[in-house]
């Protein structure tokens, strides 16, 4: 009935016939989709979706399959199908996007574990994994691996231990201490080339607090020298800082 519809189609001039074989076509093997979209259930991807996208892919494989040619339409269609929704999960589904070749291939696994261990009566091993899907238990830890990583959470959602933390918790925070250690880093070798009445200035003006005129007032000075004095001081350190950060 398939291929005689199919047939048809191939020739039929009539938009109307055109339409309403088409509509034939595509209500005879609805079932098939479904079938092969329930293999990918509870995936990440809403089983309207996953319908969607095998319908399309089952109007592409009507329009696309010539009759006569190879084993049958039925033989077309699944891997037009089944491709099709591999392809969506590829495109739409990863949060992140490991190779081709591991999603397709987490793809194969999760199906492959469920039907061999309907076969063997218990969960596979990786050895029994790797041997049904013909590749080396290395392949197959890539495989799990990139099945982990394709959905994320956010980092406000709460943890697994019912403590009621959030993931961000538990994430590292900048330690402002480092840059502490830097700066004196690099001012320890800059600080050295100064004179001991520098320094002091330096110390009274930044550690301690100082004013300029309670700095002039021990030192003896004025206000203004203290204020030329800073200057030079800064200046003295700065050209030994620069080039020193430059270079780090």
């Amino acid at each position: 009935m398939t291929e005689d519809l199919l047939s048809r189609l191939a020739t039929e001039q009539d938009p109307a016939q055109i339409e309403l074989i088409y509509e034939q076509l595509v209500e005879r093997h609805l079932d098939l989709v479904n079938a092969i979209a329930n293999r990918y259930r509870r995936r990440g991807v809403e089983w309207d979706d996953l319908v969607q996208v095998g319908r399309l892919a089952l109007c592409k494989a009507i329009t696309g399959y010539r009759s006569g040619r190879g084993p049958g339409f039925r033989a077309y269609a699944v891997p037009t199908i089944t491709g099709e929704i591999k392809r969506y999960f590829r495109d739409h589904v990863w949060d992140v996007r490991p190779p081709r070749r591991l999603q397709e291939l987490q793809l194969d696994l999760r199906e492959c574990e469920g039907h061999l261990g309907q076969q063997l009566g218990h969960s596979p091993s990786d050895r029994e994994l790797a041997a049904a899907l013909g590749i080396d238990e290395s392949a197959l830890r890539d495989a799990q691996v990139a099945g982990r990583v394709s959905t994320t959470i956010s980092i406000d959602a709460p943890t697994e231990s019912g403590s009621g933390t959030t993931w961000s918790d538990h994430l590292a925070t900048q330690e402002k201490s480092y840059d502490l250690v830097e700066a004196r880093v690099l001012l320890r070798p800059a600080v050295e080339v100064l004179s001991p009445r520098e320094r002091r200035i330096i110390y009274l003006r930044f550690v301690c607090g100082w004013t300029q005129q309670e700095i002039g007032q021990t030192l003896g000075v004025s206000q203004m020298q203290v204020s030329r004095l800073l200057s030079r001081i800064l200046g003295k350190l700065r050209a030994q800082v620069v080039p020193r950060a430059r270079a780090s």
